[in-house]
C-alpha cells in the first residue's frame, strides 16, 4: 500500500520559511510566504525525508 504524506496545519506554526521544503529531492513541497506548505503530488515519491525533517511534525506520512 503506497504511503501518502500531508500536512497537518493545525501543527504548522506559519510563521517562517519551512525548512522541510528544501529538504524534498523531488521539490515536490512548496510554500507561498508563510503559509503551511502545499504538496505537489505528481511530484511527490513519499520518501519520507520532508516528514522525518519536520521539527513539528507537521508533515505526516501514513
Amino acid at each position: 500500500m503506497k504511503k501518502t504524506l500531508t500536512v497537518k496545519r493545525e501543527n504548522c506554526p506559519q510563521n517562517h520559511p519551512c525548512p522541510s521544503v528544501k529538504i524534498c529531492p523531488m521539490g515536490a513541497l512548496t510554500q507561498t510566504g508563510f503559509n503551511a506548505p502545499e504538496i505537489d503530488y505528481g511530484k511527490c515519491i513519499a520518501c519520507g525525508k520532508c516528514s522525518d525533517f519536520c521539527p513539528k511534525k507537521a508533515l505526516i506520512l501514513s
